[in-house]
C-alpha cells in the first residue's frame, strides 16, 4: 500500500477478504486508510478484515530500521539513513515483515518505478539461492487462450545462460496453473535462417535448457508465426520438438518481451496477469502503476499459492 494508490488496492482488497484469498496486511497511515474506505463505501475494518501497519507509529519500527541497517550497512546506508528509508518506504516495510516471518507474500509497485521497487525488495529479501539472476513472466488471458510471456520486466539483454534458466522456471508456473507448458524461443531467425549474436544467443538458450532439462518441450530459435501456427512451422522445420500452438514465448531481450506482453494485451483485449517474479529467496512481486483491481487480486491468489508450496517444502 501506499498513497495514491488506495482505491485500487482497497477495491482488491474488499474481493480478496470477500473471497477469503489470504489475510491482507496493508502498510500506511490509518486515517487515510479509514477516510478512503469510507468515502468508497466499503465493508473492510481495520483489525478485523485486515491488518494494519503504520509506519508513523509502529512498535516494531525499531526492529525494523535495525535489521535494514544491518543488511545495508557495508552499502553504505547510516543508521539515520536506515530509520529515513524505513519510515518513508512501504515496500521496505513489507519486505522486512516477510523476512521476518510477519507476512508470507508481499505485493508491491502500483505507485513509483519498478526497478526502484524491485531494488529495495532484493535488498532485503535476496534470491532465491538455486539461482543465479532475477526475471520476470507476464501473461495475458486471451479468447484463444492464455499466452505467457518471458522476461518482461528485469533482465534488460538477457544472456543465453540466463534465458535457459529463466523459461524452465517460468515453464513450471505454467504447470502450477494446470497448464502444460509448450516453450518458443523467440527471434527474427527462423531455425538458422539468420546468423546474427541475437539468433545465435537464441539458439545457444535452447541448448543449454535441453541439456539440463532433456523433457520440457521447447523449441527455437523462431518467428512468432512459427510459434503459434503448427501449420507453419511444419513446412519450415517438420522436426519441431514442439507440438500445436506454443504457450509460453521467451523473447531475446526486455524490449521485445515487454512490447509483445502489452501489444498482446492491449490489441485483444485480454486480461493482464503479473509481473510474476521468479527466483525471490521469499515470494514477493512488483506490480506495475497500470495494473488492475482484478489483476491485483489475481496476483495475491498467486502469491498465496506461492507461500503455501513454500511453506511445505520448508523454505
Amino acid at each position: 500500500y501506499a498513497e495514491g494508490e488506495e482505491e485500487t488496492v482497497l477495491r482488491a482488497v474488499q474481493t480478496v477478504v470477500d473471497d477469503q484469498i489470504a489475510r491482507p496486511i496493508l502498510i500506511g497511515r490509518p486515517s487515510v486508510i479509514e477516510s478512503r474506505i469510507k468515502r468508497m463505501n466499503l465493508r473492510l475494518r481495520p483489525g478485523i478484515d485486515f491488518e494494519l501497519t503504520n509506519p508513523d507509529d509502529d512498535p516494531r519500527f525499531n526492529d525494523y530500521w535495525q535489521m535494514y541497517h544491518q543488511l545495508m550497512a557495508r552499502k553504505g546506508v547510516s543508521p539515520p539513513a536506515a530509520k529515513a528509508i524505513v519510515r518513508s518506504r512501504s515496500t521496505v516495510i513489507a519486505a522486512l515483515m516477510v523476512k521476518r516471518g510477519e507476512a508470507d507474500a508481499m505485493l508491491c509497485g502500483l505507485v513509483g518505478k519498478y526497478n526502484a521497487k524491485l531494488k529495495h525488495v532484493v535488498e532485503v529479501l535476496g534470491l532465491d539461492p538455486t539461482v543465479k539472476s532475477l526475471s520476470a513472466m507476464s501473461a495475458v488471458i486471451t479468447p484463444k487462450g492464455p499466452f505467457f510471456f518471458c522476461d518482461t520486466h528485469v533482465q534488460e539483454d538477457p544472456t543465453a545462460e540466463q534465458i535457459a534458466e529463466s523459461a524452465p522456471q517460468a515453464a513450471y508456473r505454467l504447470r502450477l496453473f494446470g497448464i502444460t507448458p509448450k516453450v518458443a524461443l523467440i527471434s527474427h531467425s527462423n531455425f538458422g535462417s539468420v546468423d546474427t549474436p541475437s539468433a545465435r544467443k537464441m539458439a545457444r538458450a535452447l541448448e543449454i535448457m535441453l541439456e539440463k532439462n532433456p523433457r520440457l518441450e521447447a523449441e527455437g530459435e523462431m518467428h512468432v508465426d512459427s510459434a503459434l501456427s503448427p501449420e507453419i512451422r511444419a513446412k519450415i522445420f517438420p522436426d519441431s520438438r514442439l507440438e500445436g500452438p506454443a504457450n509460453l514465448l521467451v523473447l531475446p531481450n526486455l524490449d521485445a518481451a515487454n512490447t509483445a506482453y502489452n501489444l498482446t494485451r492491449v490489441m485483444t483485449d485480454g486480461i493482464g496477469i503479473g509481473p510474476v517474479l521468479m527466483g525471490m529467496g521469499k515470494p514477493a512481486h512488483v506490480l506495475t502503476p497500470g495494473a488492475t483491481v482484478r489483476r491485483v487480486v489475481n496476483m495475491t491468489a498467486i502469491a498465496a499459492v506461492e507461500a503455501q508450496i513454500r511453506a511445505a517444502r520448508g523454505a
